[in-house]
């Protein structure tokens, strides 16, 4: 018996039809992101009066510091609580598209930088065996990753009312995340954020302590402004391979955890 076809096959004629279709789409959806980039650039400053340090290979530093001489700074919440055992895997693979864009962006006015809450030395040592070379600072002991919405503590999650991606969480009445994590988890807590965690080396609990985000910053005559922040699905356009897959002939073509470290594969 023939294999049935799972997907439409036509002319060249028909693809042609549809792509001029998709094009349009395609260049309403560019427009509209450019707008909204655009209203970015417009979103008012609120200057940063709190005196955060950081730890990095120059030393502790201040969050003007983190600058390194530019006017501009893109700050990556990377997830590697200080318990991790090793960075999250979702937060690696969009890293691993860091390197090359970090001197572009650095030779434009524009430092990147991840910061996490795992003391240096942690974050050192992995970023070695990524083999990554970008900027990454440790905001172990500051109010930073809690003043930003991407790290709550053990009490807070349990309490709930925490926010994060402008919405508020729930409590649990235990040491486990917010409704947004109670939907992945299936029974047995074998659902994708248990495998993360575990992929982390640590337990759902420690591990959903961490969220990812996206924060800008701007120095002007000495003084630092809180300019945007983005989390969740808003951190879409930073992961690469994403954007890759969504032109692929299958899209994303998922409906499980199935990305590793680089070096895991």
């Amino acid at each position: 018996m023939e294999k049935e076809k799972k997907h439409k096959v036509g002319t060249r004629e028909e693809w042609l039809e549809a792509r001029l279709k998709l094009l349009k789409e395609e260049k309403e959806l560019t427009r509209r992101s450019d707008e909204v980039a655009r209203q970015r650039t417009e979103m008012p400053w609120v200057k940063v009066d709190k005196a955060y340090q950081f730890e990095t290979g120059k030393g502790s530093v201040s969050l003007a510091d983190l600058f390194d001489g530019r006017s501009q700074l893109l700050v990556y919440h990377f997830m590697f609580g200080p318990d991790y055992k090793a960075g999250c895997p979702s937060c690696s693979a969009i890293a691993d598209g860091f390197n090359g864009i970090a001197v572009h962006l650095a030779n434009h006015d524009v430092m990147l930088t991840a910061v996490s809450r795992a003391p240096f030395a942690k974050l050192h040592e992995y970023k070695q065996r990524m083999g990554w070379t970008f900027p990454w600072a440790s905001s172990f002991g500051s109010d930073f990753n809690f003043d930003f919405n991407v790290g709550i503590t053990e009490e807070q999650q349990r309490r709930g009312g925490t926010e994060y991606n402008y919405e508020r969480e729930t409590g649990t009445g235990e040491p486990l995340a917010g409704k947004v994590i109670r939907e992945w988890k299936t029974e047995n807590d074998k659902g994708p954020v248990a495998q993360v965690a575990s992929m982390a080396g640590t337990d759902i609990a420690t591990f959903t302590r961490e969220r990812p985000g996206l924060s800008t910053f701007v120095l002007e005559d000495g003084v630092v402004y809180h300019t945007y922040s983005a989390y969740s699905r808003g951190l879409d356009g930073l992961w690469g391979m994403y954007q890759w897959l969504d032109r692929a002939p299958l899209g994303r073509n998922e409906n499980s955890i199935w990305w590793r470290r680089h070096d895991e594969y």
